[in-house]
């Protein structure tokens, strides 16, 4: 065989393993999810309950890591630091995204840059819930009684910065009413200081504090979505109680490491979706309060730049920094 000959035979070769990526067997082993926050947050919720399937489709164990702290910036720093080798991924709730980079002054990413989307989890809806010693049983009420009682009313949130705290800002700036915002360390701590009557108002998913609507100690005036949720017929959307879109979107999204190959990230985002279509997930979210709202990495990637420059606007007018 000539030389040449060889040369070509070795070049038809190497393009033909080039033909099979390293990727085509993925996933090989363990996936790694972090959650950058303490098991029973929404998104937490939201993934355990579609692990079963993600585990079947995927053929390997999905493993939940719960890393909080620093406002879920501990867990996503984690995974930015990560090898982008498809076996790390890191389900986060809109702040991770959208608000971090705004709110910390040395946060040391761009999650924008740093991730690469994958896909939107889930939606989950702001309910506006009110201590029921509060005398309002509408939106229009609890405006009337802040103006009268300025200064008197406190509303709570899991963190400075958050998602719910500043949705809650923007409220009570639309309302005109001067609230005291009252930060806690989770959304579990604040629901129980609405219990308490230290805070009056709380806004949150429905999953976290619904259950406690029975012991009629708090009410819920509205929910911040295009359509009533199941668990809460009765209770008007924010449209239907005269509300305008003052109450931004809280969300839960799936990303990894930028660099990952796109054909791994186009594969989980699709497993996610099917899952989502299952109706013992619909039911679940449904029940749950939330929306599955899965979506491609070109859709997510998209909506991120948008919400970024929303929320961007909200956090400059509160003023809120976080050292």
């Amino acid at each position: 065989m000539s030389i040449r000959s060889m040369f070509l035979r070795t070049a038809l070769l190497c393009a033909s393993v080039a033909a099979f990526p390293a990727h085509a067997d993925w996933p090989e082993r363990p996936i790694r999810v972090v959650v950058p926050y303490p098991a029973g947050a929404a998104g937490d919720l939201v993934l355990r309950q579609m692990l079963p399937a993600l585990q079947a489709r995927l053929g390997q164990p999905v493993v939940v890591d719960n890393k909080a702290g620093a406002g879920g910036n501990i867990g996503v720093s984690d995974v930015v630091r990560s090898k982008p080798d498809g076996y790390t991924f890191v389900l986060g709730a809109t702040n991770n995204f959208v608000i971090n980079q705004y709110l910390y002054k040395s946060l040391g990413f761009d999650p924008l840059q740093a991730l690469q989307p994958v896909t939107r989890v889930a939606d989950v809806p702001s309910v506006l819930f009110v201590n029921s010693t509060v005398p309002a049983r509408s939106f229009r009420e609890l405006t009337d009684y802040a103006r009268a009682n300025p200064g008197k009313l406190n509303y709570g949130s899991p963190g400075n910065g958050t998602a719910p705290h500043l949705s809650a800002f923007a409220l009570s700036e639309f309302m005109g009413a001067e609230m005291t915002h009252v930060p806690y360390k989770g959304a579990q701590p604040g629901v129980a200081g609405l219990l308490g009557n230290e805070v009056q108002m709380f806004l949150v998913g429905y999953g976290v504090a619904g259950a406690q609507l029975a012991g009629g100690r708090i009410r819920a005036l509205l929910v911040a979505s295009n359509e009533r949720l199941m668990p809460l017929p009765d209770v008007p959307t924010a449209a239907e109680a005269g509300l305008p879109d003052v109450i931004m979107s809280n969300w839960w999204g799936l990303a990894a490491p930028r660099g990952t190959d796109m054909a791994i990230v186009r594969r989980m985002a699709g497993e996610i979706r099917a899952i989502q279509a299952q109706p013992a997930t619909q039911q679940f979210l449904s029940a749950q309060g939330f929306v599955g709202s899965a979506n491609t990495p070109e859709e997510f990637a998209r909506q991120l730049a948008r919400d970024a420059v929303s929320w961007q606007t909200v956090v400059k007018r509160s003023g809120v920094t976080i050292d």
